[in-house]
């Protein structure tokens, strides 16, 4: 279980990074983190990091894809993780 701690502390720090670094990116206009790797973190667990990172950084909050699905994805995760648990 310890483990389990330590990976989602680790992807949601990921999700945050990456959305932040992605805002910076824009900002100075550069390369950009491609939409599905920001997915992609928020997949792998990071929801949480990349909801964060979406409204502190103000970054991605136009998309409508983003505003729906980051939560959508914490939902089928809190629901699943329930369903696991019960």
């Amino acid at each position: 279980m310890k483990f389990l701690y330590l990976y989602l502390a680790a992807i949601n720090l990921a999700a945050f990074g990456l959305m932040a670094a992605d805002k910076r990116r824009a900002q100075k206009h550069r390369w950009r983190i491609p939409e599905h790797t920001l997915f992609a973190a928020a997949l792998l667990g990071g929801s949480i990091g990349a909801i964060a990172g979406m409204y502190l950084c103000r970054h991605k909050t136009r998309h409508w894809y983003f505003v729906l699905g980051m939560p959508l994805i914490l939902a089928c995760q809190l629901a699943a993780a329930w369903w696991l648990l019960r």
